[in-house]
């Protein structure tokens, strides 16, 4: 419960959304609306994006409200009237929401998320929903890119240093577990979200010690299970050797401790986990893991195993935390239905389609997409309809989705997409979005 003397979460928004609510509450404007958000066009290095962050929308949704801080803070503007501020206190979401389930691979143009509310209640959500649908969506896209070039081998997010804050690293964590990782290094998102923890040694720790076997041994010997090292401080080679010898003692001496791996995270990587891999398996270490990291992304990921490098597991950090190569969504909210009359915007190369929307999506007879079609709710369905109704009266319908169910949901719907469509070379999708006759109709008739 946000105490009086809090801010909340209500003023993270534009100035514009409180001066339009203002209006309308002075017009008597509260007709119920109907916005839909949705990604105008992919950025050429994508070919499909993953919904994500519903979850936390969800919860920003159901936590609106503005409190005596915050109501204090607009008075002191001079921008707003006394009456619309006890108006905005009283604030509640009542609307209903239809959104896709996060993990669902979704393509231009398609709704994603759709609020049905008075008008006041739905335009004060549209900046947060945007910045919190936006920063997941984006990671989960980008991570997703990553498990398709993986070839099955396991990833870890290492990016939390390099995202934008921390609730961003945070919650980069969870779009990319989301998507397919299978652990993070940070730390929170373990205990926030039950994400699995991963972690080894900084070259810190072997600096500080005398001798790079000193330190193999001392970190080992403080570890109660199997560990990894870290092996590029000096010499990548001699320091295999040093782990190999190591991890034969202990194997020997039946300890409990145990070498899992060995992280190699600069130079030419190629060269140097085949140089790995040849010592370690001479020194019949062969079970002994290969990890790879050092400002690597999917297209280097897919560069290594294409070439056949022996490795096992990927260190993702600065690429994925800040999807490096398309760091932005052209992500909007836009109306498209108000008092019952259909809505849009006819800007030149910003033309919306007006109408509470559905998207449905047609597969083949083992489950491979083949088409979506964007059309209207009322219409007849062709195939499955994207969009569920997960709020009705400001109440949730249903208890959130584990992460885990949500995890699994986004790997079966990845591996049902076209095989194009999981390339990763620019290039057109060839992946069918049509919009219904009735939409299109529609526009013309709200012009």
């Amino acid at each position: 419960m946000i105490s009086p003397t809090q801010t909340s979460a209500a003023l993270l928004t534009d100035f514009y959304q409180l001066t339009m609510a203002q209006a309308y509450c002075e017009l008597e404007m509260n007709e119920t609306a109907v916005f839909e958000l949705f990604v105008r066009r992919l950025p050429p290095t994508r070919r499909f994006l993953v919904a994500a962050g519903l979850e936390q929308a969800l919860e920003h949704i159901e936590q609106l409200r503005f409190t005596v801080a915050d109501l204090e803070f607009l008075s002191q503007l001079g921008s707003f009237q006394s009456r619309f501020l006890d108006r905005l206190g009283a604030v509640r979401f009542t609307g209903s929401v239809h959104a896709m389930p996060e993990g669902t691979p979704f393509f231009a143009g398609e709704p994603i998320l759709r609020i049905t509310a008075p008008i006041l209640e739905a335009q004060l959500l549209e900046s947060r929903l945007l910045n919190i649908i936006h920063f997941q969506t984006l990671i989960a896209s980008k991570a997703a890119r990553c498990v398709v070039a993986s070839r099955g081998r396991r990833l870890i997010d290492f990016g939390m240093r390099r995202a934008h804050e921390a609730n961003a690293g945070l919650f980069a964590a969870r779009a990319a577990y989301l998507a397919g990782f299978e652990a993070t290094a940070t730390v929170e998102a373990g205990r926030r979200f039950g994400i699995p923890l991963s972690g080894t040694l900084a070259h810190s720790f072997i600096e500080a010690h005398d001798t790079e076997e000193q330190a193999f041994r001392n970190f080992v010997g403080t570890r109660t299970g199997a560990t990894t090292l870290l092996i590029d401080t000096y010499d990548t080679q001699r320091a295999a050797r040093l782990v190999a010898a190591l991890a034969n003692e202990l194997r020997s001496g039946g300890s409990t401790r145990a070498i899992q791996s060995v992280r190699i995270d600069s130079g030419d990587l190629a060269a140097e986990a085949r140089s790995v891999r040849s010592i370690l398996d001479e020194h019949g270490c062969g079970d002994v893991k290969i990890v790879l990291s050092g400002g690597i992304d999917e297209h280097q990921i897919d560069a290594l195993l294409s070439t056949g490098v022996p490795a096992d597991v990927f260190g993702i950090g600065t690429s994925l935390d800040v999807s490096s190569d398309a760091p932005s969504l052209d992500m909007v909210y836009k109306l498209a239905e108000y008092a019952g009359k259909p809505r849009r915007k006819c800007s030149a190369g910003k033309a919306t389609w007006p109408g509470a929307k559905q998207v449905f999506r047609e597969r083949s007879a083992g489950g491979e997409y083949l088409r979506d079609r964007i059309a209207l709710t009322g219409e007849p369905p062709e195939g499955q309809p994207l969009l569920a109704e997960v709020m009705r009266g400001g109440r949730r319908l249903a208890p959130a989705r584990s992460l885990n169910a949500i995890r699994e949901h986004c790997r079966g719907e990845i591996g049902a997409l076209p095989g194009l469509l999981r390339e990763l070379r620019e290039g057109p999708d060839d992946y069918r979005v049509t919009v219904s006759d009735a939409v299109r109709a529609l526009a013309e008739s709200a012009e």
